[in-house]
């Protein structure tokens, strides 16, 4: 006759409550999707639309006669570029007096530039100074998450009088809302995150390209970076204009969207010298 084990069915009708909970469960999570980690980047619709200016002409527009602004003294004729330009002819550039370039090297924490190496190598082998640039989303990732990304892939700086520090493009969001959906005082702290972490990756404060524009729009006109960060301005017409607060003097012009060879031309604020100072830090 079977002898009857209280302790087994106890065991056996705890399995069974487990495994209707397991079932229970189940039937009640939801899609992957709907968990998917808060903290990870979007995706980026075109990054090979976006570069340094791309969206300053669509909403601030300007002059379009690609011409050097007159009268202007002690200045280094410079270019901008990106994958929209492909390939492109350094030797031409030099000839025409370009002596330094910025590249564009990311976009958020998930893009590249397929030309980066051409670009970036290509205009130090000709005797340019160069730097690179990094196109940014503040609505993607964190400012310290694209600081890093930015970095990891182009952005560094070395002390080889032939880098100029790394440069954040802030400016028209090219896939909604203007200011990417934060207050000005977020817009403020996203920046301090993406800069403080370039400057403790790199050593050098980067240099920040924005228009008067955005920067009062977005920012509330915050004049936390003028005293820190050099300024690189775009506006295509035939002076510079009024600069964001902060700021008493820019570094950097980008004076025109259609010169010569590049289409992106920019004017540095100063001679040689203090260009190679700047790359030199």
């Amino acid at each position: 006759m079977p002898v009857h084990r209280p302790g087994s069915a106890r065991r056996t009708l705890s399995a069974l409550i487990g495994i209707l909970a397991a079932l229970l469960t189940a039937a009640f999570v939801l899609p992957g999707p709907a968990f998917a980690d808060q903290g990870s980047s979007k995706a980026i619709p075109h990054p090979e639309d976006d570069w340094a200016g791309s969206q300053i002409l669509k909403h601030e527009g300007g002059s379009m006669s690609g011409g050097e602004p007159p009268g202007l003294l002690a200045t280094v004729e410079g270019v901008d570029v990106s994958s929209h330009q492909g390939n492109v002819a350094w030797s031409t550039l030099w000839s025409s007096g370009v002596r330094f370039a910025y590249v564009k090297a990311t976009e958020g924490t998930s893009y590249t530039n397929p030309y980066f190496s051409q670009q970036y190598t290509g205009s130090y082998n000709v005797g340019m100074i160069r730097g690179a640039y990094h196109f940014a989303l503040p609505d993607n990732s964190s400012g310290a998450a694209q600081a890093n990304y930015f970095v990891d892939h182009g952005g560094g700086w070395s002390k080889d009088g032939k880098t100029l520090p790394g440069a954040l493009d802030m400016e028209y969001n090219p896939y909604g809302a203007t200011c990417y959906g934060k207050s000005a005082n977020a817009m403020v702290s996203w920046i301090k995150d993406f800069t403080g972490t370039y400057k403790s990756r790199t050593g050098r404060d980067p240099v920040i390209y924005t228009s008067t524009s955005w920067w009062k729009s977005c920012t509330g006109n915050s004049a936390a970076f003028g005293g820190i960060n050099p300024l690189w301005i775009p506006r295509y017409g035939s002076s510079v204009g009024e600069l964001p607060a902060g700021w008493g003097f820019h570094t950097i012009w980008q004076y025109t969207s259609t010169g010569p060879t590049v289409g992106d031309h920019d004017k540095f604020n100063g001679a040689m010298d203090r260009l190679t100072a700047l790359a030199t830090g």
